[in-house]
């Protein structure tokens, strides 16, 4: 039997600052999960890895996961795991989990609209949130489930 899982990732980056933070909502069923983080000192694809890596390794292994974008950034880590695409040369701390991550799921990506009250609306509110935070220190936090209810998840 396999877990059918939808995953929102969306990142935000200052490159003026080189600060940005991630967060994604996940959504098995009527059961909701999200988490936000952020940290300074990284390009917009560090962040993006980050983003992948933590929400990827939220849903169970063996899970069936759709991870949509609107972030520019995610879609292009994306296409970076395709099996013709250069091995990474940078991050690498990062691509080793990730790989491990995408070995235990079956993972499809997909393009998704950033539409206001919509899953990526609210994942990019807190991972602007989150950009913020992570200007000063390393940020994570978990989205507390009274917001996870507004996140505007088809039923």
């Amino acid at each position: 039997m396999s877990i059918n899982i939808q995953i929102w990732v969306e990142i935000s980056h200052q490159a003026s600052f080189r600060a940005g933070g991630w967060a994604y909502v996940l959504a098995e069923g009527s059961s909701r999960l999200g988490a936000a983080g952020g940290d300074r000192s990284a390009s917009a694809e560090r962040i993006a890895l980050a983003a992948l890596v933590a929400a990827l390794t939220a849903a169970p292994a063996g899970a069936s996961v759709e991870v949509r974008s609107a972030s520019p950034a995610v879609l292009a880590a994306a296409r970076g795991l395709a099996p013709d695409a250069e091995p990474p040369n940078q991050d690498l701390e990062l691509w080793g989990p990730l790989a491990a991550a995408l070995a235990a799921r079956r993972v499809s990506f997909a393009p998704a609209v950033n539409a206001p009250r919509s899953p990526s609306a609210f994942a990019l509110a807190w991972a602007e949130l989150a950009r913020d935070k992570g200007k000063t220190a390393p940020f994570k936090a978990a989205i507390p489930k009274a917001n996870l209810a507004k996140a505007g998840v088809p039923a």
